[in-house]
């Protein structure tokens, strides 16, 4: 059982908030020595999990400084200056649009977005964007709940859209664990039971939004003291239009 100590480790490193990277690699060196490997082992474990993985991180290494110089020289600020030329759009709606274009791409087989690559340089900044161009500056308390609720959409989108498709990493997954277990189980009966779970969930999240540009806009006239822009009513009835 002490062996399994890397996983306390792990667990209470993501308790803490420590930095990921260091934690699963500490967790990992642990676990290496308390089995009796050495250091020498241990690397080379690493360097072997990197090797078969490598056309899964390559793409991200080299995604990242890709969007690094996009942002530096003005990708977050045209993409919130093109949201705000366009008329009736808000937060919502642009994250869920987000959310289908991401979940229905997962489900074939495309990985067309991500945190980095989508979701910090032109998602989030696209529904600021909407809500500024609509109130003005907006509070940082707002701001980050449209950050996070960027961040869901994208999480959401492909964590469902991807059990649709049966070439997926996660169907594979299922598939080879039900047959170590002697259930026969068929990836397109798993990608087909997929379906209506993640039709539930766009819903659920298109309730979710709905909710979040009432709150922004009840907020925002509450600060502003007088009814500038549209009222909550005003906004449901958009809403329910879509």
């Amino acid at each position: 059982m002490i062996k399994l100590i890397g996983i306390l480790i792990v667990a209470l490193g993501f308790a803490f908030r420590f930095n990921t990277l260091l934690v699963v690699m500490v967790g990992g060196i642990v676990t290496g020595l308390i089995s009796g490997l050495s250091i020498n082992d241990i690397m080379s474990k690493f360097g072997e999990a990197f090797i078969t993985n490598r056309y899964m991180t390559i793409p991200i290494v080299l995604t990242l400084p890709v969007i690094g110089l996009l942002e530096r020289y003005g990708l977050k600020e045209r993409a919130e200056a093109l949201i705000r030329k366009a008329k009736g759009v808000t937060a919502g709606r642009v994250m869920l649009w987000y959310l289908f274009i991401r979940e229905w791409s997962s489900a074939l087989g495309l990985n067309i977005g991500g945190h980095p690559q989508t979701v910090r340089p032109i998602v989030a900044p696209m529904a600021e964007g909407a809500a500024a161009a609509k109130y003005g500056p907006l509070p940082e308390n707002l701001k980050d709940s449209i950050k996070a609720h960027s961040a869901a959409m994208e999480n959401v989108g492909f964590f469902f859209g991807e059990d649709i498709f049966i070439a997926t990493g996660a169907i594979l997954l299922m598939k080879g664990f039900f047959d170590s277990s002697g259930l026969h189980v068929g990836v397109w009966d798993m990608a087909l039971w997929g379906l209506p779970t993640a039709i539930a969930v766009f819903f659920l999240s298109w309730h979710r939004l709905r909710k979040l540009d009432k709150r922004i806009d009840l907020e925002m006239i509450k600060r502003s003291g007088n009814q500038m822009g549209t009222n909550p009513e005003e906004n449901t009835s958009r809403w329910d239009s879509i």
